[in-house]
């Protein structure tokens, strides 16, 4: 048995003795290597010569990355660089039903909605019925959120689910709500600009984009070929405003306390630096929510500060003393006797209280706020000259400034405040003509810097790496001389050492420093005729030895008894003053320093 085994082995093993191969094999061996190069050749020349234009385009498309702008706008900041508004990122999502294909799965399946809504549940915070829901019946372009934050949209793109899509865009953000509605606007659904500084300046917020081309390796790293000209180059700059966002938001608080306190129609508060006319605060109230617009009523979207006109009542008296000082028809040092009414043109004008204040210096009129003794100390004026001061003031111009809807005031034409004394008569106490309360700060800004007319304002410029591009107002306009200026400061701050009740207790709140300030409260009136309502104010300039600023106050239309400027308009204007001295760090005035020091 072994050896029959062994024979076999040995067979199988056995070397068989070596043949040439034949001619015939090598040759067709050879011809088909030939072909095969020949192939090859003719597959290169092929491509290099005839298709070497479409290669290389799908080359370039696979390597090239465009970057297509969102169309984004610049942000606006305040003056200490905090967002008013801004421009997000956000995320729509789309989902193709008929495409549902999940990590893994064959091309061809096709995932039921049911499975894909039990995956987006968690990261769109809602549950799977809502989700599918969205989908209803349809088999692609299906909008299930917008809004979607990039963390929540980086979240859904590692599901890896196929027909869910990710449509990046802008979303205009106003992180303080409806402190900077009434300044900065809002922007449409669309995008499209419909108040404020949003429409005004649109063409400076719009970003300096363009579409970016980069090629890129296959590792991703970007190639220097062909790299045009600030391809890297990113619009990041900011408008920037010279409002205060602490300012602002006390403004707004308090101004809100007191016209529903008082159940007022509406109220305005301006805090304006008197040297350069730029406003620290420009807040009113009733507001809303710009992030939410289309909740409210579109009559909230005028700025009614310097869109709406009211008479100014007796916060005017100080500039018309400024006017007849200038004129010469009163000096420093006079007085003027006011029996409580006198007769202009057969109509009777009275004091406010009915009563007679006797004679009177010039910062005792402004004390008593004697609408009698302006009569007649405007009655020294001619009306020509008086009109024409009126007219160099702007009184009736559209005024220089980048605010948005901003109206000139109304003055009669030079006819009838000439030839019927009743006019100049009533505009010697702030009635008969119409400001805006921007116009009326400007006025007394005036008075506060010594005389000259600046431009409020509340841009500076674009801001970009700590590079500011500054937005130069109009120089200022010398109007009246310093000295009648400072004159008529030290008589309005008379007013405020001597007042009683809120203005004693503004006085006392800031004890240890010297403010300007006058009251006013005005009868409305329509079609020539009062009715039953009044607008209050307040103006105040400060520090009186060393101005820097205005702040007005002026709430339309109190409903409560006993409503005048001073308790309807001065309590806002304390707490601002209050806020500003601490914010700006305006140490007290050096008199007071002394007679502190004197009684410690």
């Amino acid at each position: 048995m072994r050896n029959t085994n062994w024979t076999k082995k040995k067979k199988r093993f056995q070397l068989k003795p070596l043949s040439p191969l034949s001619k015939n094999r090598f040759s067709l061996v050879f011809m088909v290597l030939c072909l095969g190069l020949s192939g090859l050749f003719f597959r290169v020349g092929w491509l290099q010569i005839f298709q070497s234009d479409l290669l290389e385009a799908r080359a370039r498309k696979v390597q090239t990355e465009k970057n297509n702008p969102l169309g984004t706008r610049r942000s606006i900041l305040d003056r200490q660089g905090k967002l008013i508004a801004i421009d997000e990122k956000r995320f729509k999502i789309w989902a193709h039903p008929r495409y549902f294909n999940l990590p893994g799965d064959l091309p061809i399946k096709v995932r039921k909605p049911v499975e894909v809504a039990e995956i987006l549940a968690k990261p769109l915070s809602k549950t799977t019925g809502e989700i599918l829901e969205k989908f209803g019946n349809h088999s692609s372009g299906v909008k299930l959120a917008e809004g979607i934050t990039p963390e929540i949209a980086y979240e859904i793109k590692k599901l890896g689910i196929s027909g869910i899509d990710l449509e990046a865009y802008p979303q205009r953000l106003y992180p303080h709500g409806s402190l900077f509605a009434n300044v900065v606007g809002f922007l449409d659904i669309d995008r499209r600009p419909q108040a404020g500084l949003e429409l005004s300046l649109d063409s400076q917020l719009i970003r300096h984009e363009k579409m970016s081309v980069l090629r890129k390796g296959a590792d991703g790293t970007p190639l220097p070929v062909n790299v045009e000209q600030g391809a890297f180059y990113e619009d990041d700059s900011s408008l920037e405003l010279t409002l205060d966002v602490r300012l602002q938001e006390v403004a707004v608080k308090e101004l809100t306390k007191q016209v529903k306190k008082w159940d007022a129609k509406k109220g305005v508060v301006i805090v304006m630096n008197i040297d350069t006319g730029e406003l620290l605060t420009l807040a009113s109230t009733p507001s809303y929510d710009p992030n939410k617009y289309w909740e409210y009523s579109p009559s909230l979207f005028k700025e009614w500060s310097v869109q709406n006109l009211f008479e100014p009542g007796s916060t005017f008296k100080p500039i018309n003393l400024a006017l007849a000082l200038e004129e010469g028809v009163i000096n420093p040092n006079g007085e003027i006797n006011d029996d409580g009414l006198v007769h202009v043109g057969g109509w009777p004008l009275s004091n406010w209280n009915k009563k007679p204040n006797g004679v009177l210096n010039y910062a005792e009129v402004l004390q008593v706020s004697s609408n009698v003794a302006m009569v007649k100390i405007m009655r020294k004026m001619d009306p020509v000259n008086y009109w024409k001061w009126l007219k160099l003031l702007g009184i009736d111009e559209m005024p220089e400034t980048d605010l948005p809807g901003a109206v000139a005031g109304q003055l009669k034409s030079k006819d009838i405040f000439v030839n019927q004394p009743i006019e100049p008569a009533v505009a010697s106490f702030g009635q008969g003509f119409s400001v805006t309360p921007l116009k009326l700060a400007q006025l007394h800004a005036l008075i506060a810097n010594g005389g000259k007319l600046v431009t409020p304002h509340i841009t500076k410029g674009l801001n970009k790496d700590y590079q500011s591009y500054d937005n130069a107002p109009s120089e200022s306009k010398q109007v009246i001389s310093p000295q009648v200026a400072q004159t008529v400061l030290g008589w309005m701050e008379t007013v405020v050492e001597k007042g009683s009740g809120s203005i004693a207790e503004l006085k006392e709140s800031v004890s240890g420093y010297r403010i300007g300030g006058k009251t006013g409260t005005a009868d409305k009136s329509q079609n020539g005729k009062n009715y039953d309502s009044k607008i209050c104010s307040f103006v105040a300039s400060f520090p009186v030895e060393d101005p820097r600023f205005v702040v007005l106050v002026v709430v339309d239309e109190p409903k409560k008894p006993y409503a005048f400027g001073s308790t309807v308009a001065v309590p806002v204007a304390q707490k601002i003053i209050e806020t500003l001295l601490v914010i700006e760090q305006i140490p007290p005035s050096s008199d007071s320093k002394e007679l502190l020091a004197a009684k410690s």
